[in-house]
């Protein structure tokens, strides 16, 4: 989630102030989006918002209806995009044909219904900016004291490094009646702990420890349970946000699932000044970066000010090297042969420890090294898992010169590896599979 430091900076600073806020997220898009769903946006009364849900265009009409839109509570508005989209006589613009929706709710569920395509037609018939994208964004407004549960999640996921599952409840109503009022069901925006209800059965909404089947209406309590079973398996599969149609004797519920991700992690072994750009352009995605060097003179906060963690780690620490390189990507740049000889030793030999490693340099330095390295092993065969990972030289070819542009490359190639977009593997490079490597030095 990029920007989320910054949104969670000024909700702190909106709750110290006694200032109220909303907070503007993503819950789904059709067609052609510019962000995905988990997008946030926070707006505060006074004007200061921070966070996009789309590449500007809503942003300006969503600063001045966000209050407004909340007086009553939080609820979702459907933002139209497309220019080719028809309307009404009234001058609403027209939902997307019945075969379009239905297909979709298929895609979804796997059991579309006639039920679903008048819930669906009713969600779709909202403003039309006609931008020319050809798409819909569903947008949740809350303010500020329903949205802390969930940016205190985030702040919680970020601290351990542990993910989270929860729901959020986007819709309920009656199936038949697409104008049913909420009022017999949990709040819009309710969030429901999987990750509770797996582990201990327990139906518990976020930030609160008693039990939400205490709060929805009896008549209603087989239809929760039945739906916290069906969110809490669903699979997520590659994807971090689901939307769920839900149907139980009649009743409707249209749910986020979302699998709260960790920071990504960096961990830069080396303190040159080739890495200062890397480091800045990782914290403008809001990674956490950690900069180690054996050298005391090359570690200084005063050099990388933007870092997270900036240490002198002996090359002997090899406990606190591995500690570091948890579930991160891992960059071996020092310019040294002793550091990246010693650093790389540690790091092939637990290859299971992090999800990247790179290491700078030409092609014949870095397998220089994994010889030398190889030839202490009574059996090298340990470092094989920890060779495949490795990618040498580090980064992809972009083109371009100097630290920006090795920033750049790296950067990307993290990114892609991270995201399971990588283009190649180490196997595919040394049989020749990809473009030539760049030299490094």
């Amino acid at each position: 989630m990029t920007q989320i430091a910054d949104i969670l900076k000024l909700a702190d600073e909106a709750q110290q102030q006694n200032r109220d806020a909303v907070l503007a997220t993503v819950v789904r898009t059709e067609g052609s989006a510019y962000r995905r769903a988990g997008a946030m946006m926070l707006i505060l009364e006074d004007g200061r918002t921070v966070g996009m849900i789309s590449g500007g265009c809503l942003e300006p009409h969503i600063t001045k209806r966000a209050f407004w839109l909340t007086r009553d509570g939080a609820n979702v508005q459907v933002y139209q995009t497309g220019d080719d989209i028809g309307y009404t006589d009234d001058g609403r613009a027209k939902p997307a044909s019945e075969d379009d929706l239905l297909s979709e709710a298929k895609a979804s569920q796997n059991e579309a219904n006639e039920d679903w395509y008048d819930d669906l037609r009713y969600e779709t018939d909202e403003l039309n900016f006609g931008l020319g994208c050809n798409g819909r964004v569903h947008v949740l407004f809350e303010r500020l004291k329903t949205a802390m549960s969930v940016l205190n999640l985030i702040r919680q996921v970020r601290t351990t490094q542990q993910p989270a599952t929860i729901a959020t409840l986007i819709r309920a109503g009656s199936a038949r009646d697409s104008h049913t009022k909420n009022a017999d069901y949990l709040p819009i925006a309710t969030r429901l702990d999987l990750d509770a209800y797996v582990n201990s059965g327990k139906i518990t909404s976020l930030g609160d420890s008693s039990e939400t089947a205490q709060a929805w209406p009896d008549n209603k309590t087989s239809m929760l349970v039945n739906t916290v079973k069906t969110l809490a398996q669903y699979p997520l599969e590659d994807k971090n946000t689901e939307y769920v149609f839900i149907e139980h004797d009649g009743e409707s519920t249209q749910w986020l699932i979302q699998s709260v991700q960790p920071q990504i992690r960096l961990l830069i072994c080396g303190a040159g000044d080739d890495v200062i750009p890397l480091v800045t352009m990782a914290k403008l995605q809001d990674w956490h970066v950690s900069v180690i060097d054996s050298r005391p003179r090359y570690a200084t906060r005063l050099r990388f000010v933007q870092a997270d963690i900036v240490m002198q780690l002996p090359l002997d620490a090899t406990d606190e090297l591995l500690e570091l390189s948890d579930n991160a990507a891992v960059a071996l740049m020092s310019h040294s042969l002793t550091q990246d000889r010693t650093r790389l030793a540690t790091l092939l030999e637990h290859a299971d420890r992090y999800r990247y490693i790179g290491q700078l340099g030409p092609r014949y330095r870095t397998e220089r090294l994994i010889n030398e390295i190889s030839a202490t092993k009574s059996d090298p065969s340990v470092l094989e898992t920890g060779i495949e990972k490795l990618h040498y030289p580090i980064g992809y070819k972009l083109g371009g010169d100097g630290p920006e542009a090795l920033a750049l490359g790296i950067i990307a190639q993290i990114n892609a590896v991270m995201y399971g977009k990588a283009r190649s593997t180490q196997s595919d490079i040394r049989s020749g599979a990809t473009d030539k490597a760049v030299s490094q030095v």
